[in-house]
């Protein structure tokens, strides 16, 4: 049987006993009860008195300078539950229900069960590590391509998750656990960027259609459903939910401009899924300066859509977007994609995103001659250094595009 003993601690401030257990409890004065004056005492438990040793003169000297907390005893995930119901309504709907979706499908598998006062750097290190090694759930799939499951259930293989994803997930924790301490339920963050190691993350090369491919890509689309949307995004370089979102009070036909003020979304809440109209990014609204060739498209266009509404009749939906099906009703960007698709494996490019329109219309405006500042206005890129660091390749060719022929005019002037 463990042997108990009631032995002093070395400051004289708190007792030390092994319990029947065989673990050691230390208990120490934290205050006395205003009312009868009794010593108000609590206690912290370690496996070794050395450890309960070490914990008791950690408490008194929290007593000793007013900073003594009580151990909090709430788990990480029943605090996650608290901090995503309570203090996420400052942040956009879409934000908040990215921040929750990390947390059931990526932080809770790992963490729910740890208790917020014994969270520390090295267990959340720990966790990205697991995250950019195996954190992300897929099928696993037998050689011809299906599914395997096990006793009439899915087996699951466990692959890497991106780098900007694991970033993004481990930019909850910081947040949450910042509550947590101004709640004074932890005393310092854990998870603090500058105290977290992230995986690098490669930046992605960009990858526009070049001027032959433009020119086969606008031959390709010629009568195609979506040949308008098309040209609008290539030649505006609007974002995918930026010209799904588009409506006709915001097209200036007078000035030849496009006032962008918001955007499609597509919102998935309890296996609902519904598009919607939100701020555009960064909430950054802009006026883009359209080339006439645009604004012409667009009222041919105008003109299309208003036949289509006489066809459909009561079935038209109303809503003043610009790009509709032909009852009037939003498009989507599944629809758009594999129309999309369609069009570039058919010039040779495949691989093009509908994204790389947008990427081809800056790369196209760069080398026509526009100023860095222009196309990040028009892009309505946050800063100008992004639009830079995005596109700067191209100004770098463009500079020994200069050098070359400042070259061949020396030669010319100099008969070298």
């Amino acid at each position: 049987m463990p042997r108990k003993s009631n032995t002093r601690a070395a400051s004289g401030s708190g007792t030390i006993r092994q319990r029947s257990d065989g673990t050691w409890e230390a208990r120490f004065v934290v205050g006395h009860d205003p009312g009868t004056g009794k010593p108000i005492r609590k206690s912290v438990y370690a496996k070794t008195q050395k450890e309960v040793r070490q914990k008791l003169a950690q408490a008194v000297a929290a007593v000793d300078n007013k900073a003594y907390r009580e151990p909090c005893k709430m788990t990480l995930g029943e605090w996650l539950d608290i901090w995503a119901g309570t203090y996420l309504g400052g942040v956009k709907p879409r934000t908040a229900k990215i921040y929750q979706d990390d947390i059931r499908l990526h932080i809770k598998p790992y963490l729910a069960a740890i208790r917020l006062d014994e969270l520390n750097t090295h267990t959340v290190q720990e966790f990205l590590n697991t995250l950019a090694a195996r954190g992300k759930k897929i099928p696993k799939r037998d050689e011809r391509g299906k599914i395997v499951k096990k006793d009439g259930k899915t087996v699951y293989d466990f692959v890497p998750l991106s780098p900007k994803t694991v970033k993004n997930v481990h930019g909850v924790l910081p947040g949450a656990l910042r509550q947590a301490v101004i709640n004074r339920y932890i005393p310092l963050n854990p998870a603090d960027g500058d105290f977290c190691t992230l995986p690098k993350i490669e930046k992605q090369e960009i990858n526009p259609l070049d001027e032959p491919q433009i020119t086969a890509f606008l031959k390709a689309i010629q009568g195609n459903e979506y040949e308008d949307i098309f040209i609008v995004t290539l030649f505006t370089g609007l974002r995918e939910g930026e010209i799904l979102g588009l409506t006709w009070d915001c097209v200036d036909f007078d000035h030849g401009t496009l006032r962008i003020n918001k955007q499609m979304q597509l919102h998935q809440e309890k296996g609902m899924k519904a598009y919607q109209l939100v701020p555009v990014k960064n909430s950054k609204n802009r006026t883009v300066t359209a080339a006439p060739f645009v604004m012409a498209q667009l009222r041919r266009h105008k003109v299309t859509q208003a036949e289509q509404r006489l066809r459909a009749g009561a079935l038209w939906e109303a809503s003043d977007l610009v790009f509709t099906n032909p009852f009037g009703r939003h498009l989507t960007k599944s629809t758009l994609y594999r129309a999309y698709k369609k069009v570039v494996a058919s010039i040779g490019r495949p691989d093009a995103r509908f994204h790389d329109l947008r990427h081809s219309y800056a790369v196209a405006a760069i080398r026509s001659g526009d100023d860095i500042k222009t196309v990040q206005g028009n892009l309505g890129h946050a800063t100008a250094a992004f639009t830079l660091d995005t596109y700067g390749h191209v100004t770098n060719q463009m500079k020994q595009d200069s050098a070359d022929r400042m070259e061949a005019f020396i030669r010319s002037v100099s008969g070298s």
